[in-house]
């Protein structure tokens, strides 16, 4: 076993039990607790634990891989108040990209009396709900599956990307944190989000307020680098007033909603 996948293994443990001792591992992989020490050291460092007398614990603010199944079903209302206040932001005759996201899935059907519409979009279940709607001229970014977020990504996906210019992106959030910016777990991902930001004139982050204060690894943009975010009330007032005095436009969809 590399030091890497033993890592893998004990960050495994660590989601599964809320924690993890240094004296288990050992016995476990039969390595030292200096050896230990360091792999949660490391760990620490990556921001997926907090280190402990003895071991170490979850950080509940990182942003993990969920399943796609998981995530739909959480946080729903708000989700529905956001993908409508999301689509309220688009214009008849626009050029806009709709990324991966449980939230951003649920826009399509407030996109239906859209005129002319011209989408992008990487993600197989949004690219399947706009593929009855006449008024959308649609585009699926071609590549990898991940599975995770039902989403394509690749090399190949962002040439495809960066051979036209968008009105807007509607970008999913993964982690939203105002040092650390919008981030996700997947590095591919990540890049092909980068892509759809350099051709986009504006970008929407859209997310519910459980995003907020959560981190993961690879980041996509800076928190003053988007130009609108479309949330709920409970997004932490500190947050919103930080955003606010970044330039940033904040719609709180649960109190536009009619």
């Amino acid at each position: 076993m590399t030091s890497a996948e033993r890592r893998q293994q004990i960050m495994a443990h660590i989601r599964s039990h809320g924690s993890g001792k240094v004296d288990d591992f050992t016995q476990v992989y039969n390595v030292s607790a200096v050896t230990i020490r360091h792999d949660l050291n490391l760990l620490e460092k990556q921001g997926c634990v907090l280190r402990c007398y003895g071991g170490a614990t979850l950080n509940p603010n990182f942003a993990f891989e969920q399943p796609l199944y998981r995530k739909d079903q959480l946080n729903r209302c708000a989700k529905e108040c956001i993908a409508e206040a999301a689509a309220n932001l688009v214009n008849d005759g626009d050029a806009i990209i709709l990324d991966s996201g449980t939230t951003i899935s649920l826009m399509p059907a407030y996109l239906s009396n859209k005129k002319q519409l011209v989408v992008m979009t990487n993600a197989l279940n949004t690219a399947y709900k706009l593929s009855n709607h006449d008024n959308v001229d649609l585009h699926v970014v071609g590549g990898n599956l991940r599975r995770a977020s039902c989403s394509l990504t690749g090399h190949h996906g962002e040439q495809q990307v960066r051979s036209y210019l968008f009105d807007k992106l509607f970008l999913g959030v993964d982690g939203f944190d105002l040092q650390a910016g919008i981030t996700t777990p997947d590095n591919h991902e990540a890049q092909i989000n980068r892509a759809m930001c350099e051709v986009s004139r504006q970008v929407i982050a859209v997310t519910d307020s459980s995003k907020f204060g959560r981190k993961s690894f690879c980041m996509i943009r800076a928190a003053n680098q988007i130009d609108v975010l479309v949330t709920d009330s409970d997004i932490p007032h500190a947050t919103h007033q930080a955003l606010i005095n970044m330039g940033v436009t904040v719609i709180l969809a649960d109190q536009t909603a009619n």
